[in-house]
């Protein structure tokens, strides 16, 4: 349990990034976890009677005593790296309002790491994880949602928490679906027709009512799904297909953008369907490899023909 001032600091940024921001929640909460962990050991480290004035003092060797402490414990490097993100940034924003200089803070340096791509799916290997996840359920309608659930994510590339936010509104979508992503950010995404062809089936033989403002997609006792029964099914069918672990409800949407990019697609198209703020995230999401880009290359340059 942090200090009152601490954990009113705390909610104050958190309020800030929610209202102002418009962060996700789950990103909301990431960063309370990341926060509130570090300002519980400053708090142990420092005694009782540390609070928000002392925040204005912090040194490398506070943070460094820190890093030491999560690495002691078991925080992997990565873990570690967004950890000290979210510190940053909230100290930041305190520096801002109170007037301190956070510099001993925003100069600590990150732990390194390697950075993992997902793996996507072979295309074949993407149409059969679709029919036998369809296949495998026992109840014809569950089958049928979680054929249109994967559909979605492969051939719309949707996160698998955009394709759970559809409502009974778009239990008969058309050509464009209009998706709200992560911070709230809007676009377009473009339906093919075996994709809304799955969600008209999926909703024919749905036996809840699906309302325009209750969710599209139900679990088998009539609420939400969670996805995690989504990812139950594809463990399910990878068993059965002899494909790794990397294949999951993920891995469809990164396989949407690596088909695309393999086909011809333009990267920057792709960053738009795939709702990215940066282009070097969709480099990096769709594992871009050298091979390809020389071929691209000397396609496209005068001097290489």
């Amino acid at each position: 349990m942090i200090q009152a001032g601490l954990a009113d600091a705390l909610e104050a940024w958190l309020s800030e990034l929610r209202g102002v921001g418009g962060r996700a929640e789950n990103t909301i909460e990431a960063y309370r976890r990341d926060v509130s962990g570090f300002l519980a050991f400053l708090q142990e480290h420092e005694g009782n009677g540390f609070g928000t004035a002392h925040l204005a003092h912090l040194t490398t060797r506070d943070m460094r005593a820190w890093m030491a402490h999560e690495r002691g414990r078991g925080v992997a490097a990565r873990s570690l790296a967004r950890s000290l993100s979210a510190v940053k940034a909230f100290i930041g924003w305190l520096a801002a309002r109170d007037g301190f200089d956070p510099s001993a803070v925003l100069m600590t340096r990150s732990p390194k790491f390697k950075h993992r791509l997902p793996r996507p799916l072979a295309e074949d290997a993407a149409r059969v994880m679709i029919d036998t996840v369809g296949e495998d359920a026992r109840e014809d309608w569950v089958g049928k949602r979680d054929a249109a659930i994967l559909t979605l994510l492969y051939g719309c590339g949707l996160r698998i928490s955009e394709a759970l936010s559809l409502t009974g509104g778009h239990s008969d979508p058309g050509e464009m679906l209009a998706i709200k992503g992560k911070g709230g950010k809007e676009r377009l995404a473009p339906v093919l027709p075996v994709a809304r062809e799955a969600v008209r089936t999926y909703a024919a033989v749905c036996p809840f009512d699906l309302a325009p403002d209750d969710p599209l997609f139900r679990g088998v006792r009539g609420g939400p799904l969670n996805p995690r029964m989504v990812q139950k099914a594809m463990e399910r069918a990878r068993m059965q297909l002899g494909l790794p672990a990397s294949a999951t409800p993920h891995a469809m949407r990164h396989s949407f953008a690596t088909h695309l990019l393999n086909a011809g697609g333009d990267l920057r198209a792709i960053q738009e369907l795939l709702g990215h703020a940066s282009l070097s995230t969709t480099q990096a999401y769709t594992a871009v490899d050298t091979a390809r880009l020389m071929d691209v290359y000397k396609s496209a340059h005068p001097r290489a023909r």
